[in-house]
């Protein structure tokens, strides 16, 4: 059995402990928070604070960082790497290469594993787009996300002072991906392909006109694209905007002899985004803890491991059941 720790229990620190119930070699030893643990309601879980993490050395196998990317995981994940195996998802694209070079130090000087950046975008996306780039080199790629919810971009807006809560929806262009499947060339901007809308309940003391100005003008999540900002009530929020839907698509239009046109496709449609992430979180924890046994110490991203490493069953039984 593979022993795990949940580090952090809001939407996919709850995601995750649904998800080990369905992976049987797993186990749960229980869940790690920063709050009072007898406020955290698990789903059977036992619930520890942060400073209780450490007597579980040699205990639990691997760590599942379900922090934000904003903040959280650029402290956590090279800190608790330290001591343990790590899984995270961190999702500020632009911020990675950094991310993985800290963390890989710590893992290498300490003899740990940390898989970084698993989900759907990056994490699964991101091999979409590299079999599509190796198989059709002379082409084009393009990711579209949404329509859904970013807990990434919503956990950036909520952390904005005078902000009391959020939700931000990421909207596809969908003209311009029926374009780019017809065969049309399209030279895009980030700016082109989405828009961001966002859902905000401001404090009772806060300037709206300022925080809009904060919110559009924030780099990695909203600079780069037109930005809707409605200020609503809680009531309102927790009404129409607390579901949690995504998906999206990423598309590779290339040619082979004699301009011969084709198109890679692939696409997801999830009506949980925390609980789909969560799932490939758990799945990649399975491959840290096989990495660890083998000793392959360092860090490690979804374009690094074997997808073998993500299954419960046997090379065997992958080659006669999948092949």
């Amino acid at each position: 059995m593979i022993k795990v720790g949940i580090i952090g229990y809001g939407n996919l620190g709850r995601g995750v402990e649904r998800a080990l119930k369905q992976n049987k070699d797993m186990e749960l030893v229980g869940v790690f928070t920063r709050r009072a643990p007898e406020t955290v309601t698990t789903e059977g879980a036992s619930a520890y604070t942060m400073d209780e993490l450490a007597a579980y050395r040699g205990k639990i196998d691997v760590c599942i960082l379900c922090g934000g990317s904003a903040t959280d995981l650029p402290v956590q994940t090279p800190e608790l790497t330290h001591t343990f195996n790590t899984v995270d998802s961190f999702d500020t694209h632009a911020k990675i290469p950094e991310h993985f070079a800290a963390v890989d130090k710590v893992a290498k000087e300490n003899q740990t594993v940390s898989v970084i950046s698993t989900g759907w975008d990056p994490g699964l996306f991101s091999l979409n787009r590299l079999y599509a780039q190796s198989i059709l080199p002379q082409g084009e790629t393009y990711t579209f996300w949404g329509k859904g919810v970013s807990q990434g971009h919503s956990d950036a807006l909520r952390r904005i002072t005078g902000v009391a809560d959020a939700t931000q929806y990421t909207i596809p262009n969908t003209e311009i991906i029926e374009r780019l499947k017809a065969g049309e060339e399209l030279t895009l901007t980030i700016r082109d392909k989405h828009l961001r809308e966002c859902f905000v309940v401001l404090t009772d003391d806060a300037d709206a006109d300022s925080i809009r100005e904060e919110i559009v003008t924030m780099p990695n999540y909203f600079a780069d694209y037109d930005t809707e900002v409605h200020f609503i009530s809680q009531e309102e929020l927790n009404r129409d905007h607390k579901a949690m839907p995504h998906g999206g698509t990423v598309l590779h239009t290339g040619t082979t002899h004699e301009n011969t046109k084709q198109v890679i496709e692939y696409n997801l449609y999830l009506e949980s985004n925390p609980e789909f992430t969560a799932s490939v979180l758990v799945a990649y924890a399975r491959a840290c803890a096989r990495l660890a046994n083998e000793q392959a110490f360092g860090a490690y991203t979804v374009l690094d491991i074997a997808p073998k490493y993500l299954s419960a069953a046997s090379d065997e039984e992958l080659r006669k059941e999948l092949l």
